[in-house]
């Protein structure tokens, strides 16, 4: 079906959910799981000036795919799930590593050169080539991670479903994002970055460049090939002041050295926990 015709559809069922039980409006929705699937389409891409454009039409496709499907029994092997979702399949025909117990849900998208320790990729993400998933890593639905990133163990990239205009999490080509970094609601980390271990970012999370002589604060972003630590900053309350959790950008890789190299001068240099 062309792509103007399954937007057009999934637009309509969006307005009127009656219209979920038309086999039409199935089909076009089960279309868009397997384009996704297949990599031929995507939640969010790259656009022109280092933005990101959101399908929204796609995230709609998403949410209207779970009242379609049945609970049903998958076994593999000893073990036993009951889940709406089928599991990804055909991991050497994608030229994609999958260790024990790595789990990736259709719908997902994983570039051949993948590496998957045991983690976790739910439906509608896309993941670059030659990026690792680390172990206990998981990466939320429709969330988008880019080529040559690390996502190191216990990482935990939130889901953005819900609305769908809202941007889902972007982490951009070439990041480090250390052990036990949490980043959600639809932040972005741009080109390069790197979060030593436990950063935590959320829309409201202050992310503060502490490099100069007076500190510049950014929400919702890190600026492209950032060094960050975790941080706090006093806050005023009824009861007192207390410290408050941030984020502060200490330096920044540098575009003049091999990428690999210019991440472990990084973390050497600035001493960051990953």
């Amino acid at each position: 079906m062309p792509m103007m015709n399954l937007r057009q559809i999934i637009e309509e069922a969006w307005e009127d959910h009656s219209k979920l039980s038309h086999k039409p409006v199935q089909e076009a929705v089960h279309q868009v799981m397997e384009l996704l699937d297949r990599g031929e389409l995507r939640v969010a891409e790259p656009a022109a000036g280092g933005e990101w454009t959101v399908n929204e039409w796609v995230k709609k496709a998403v949410v209207l795919y779970f009242p379609l499907q049945q609970m049903e029994t998958i076994e593999v092997g000893p073990f036993e799930f009951h889940d709406k979702i089928p599991l990804k399949k055909n991991y050497a025909g994608l030229g994609v590593r999958v260790v024990p117990h790595a789990i990736a849900r259709f719908g997902a998208y994983l570039e051949k050169g993948v590496i998957m320790m045991p983690s976790y990729v739910n439906l509608g993400a896309w993941v670059g080539s030659g990026t690792m998933v680390d172990t206990w890593a998981t990466v939320g639905s429709c969330a988008q991670i880019g080529r040559n990133v690390h996502l190191s163990g216990g990482v935990g990239i939130g889901g953005v479903l819900e609305p769908p205009q809202a941007a889902p999490t972007i982490i951009e080509d070439d990041c480090f994002i250390g052990s036990r970094s949490i980043v959600v609601e639809g932040v972005r980390v741009e080109k390069e970055a790197v979060l030593g271990a436990n950063v935590v970012l959320t829309q409201s999370t202050r992310i503060i460049d502490v490099t100069g002589p007076e500190p510049v604060t950014y929400k919702g972003r890190v600026p492209a090939r950032s060094v960050v630590i975790p941080g706090s900053y006093p806050k005023e309350f009824p009861a007192g002041t207390y410290q408050v959790a941030c984020a502060l950008i200490i330096g920044q890789r540098q575009e003049s050295t091999n990428k690999k190299v210019s991440l472990n001068e990084a973390l050497r240099e600035y001493k960051v926990a990953v």
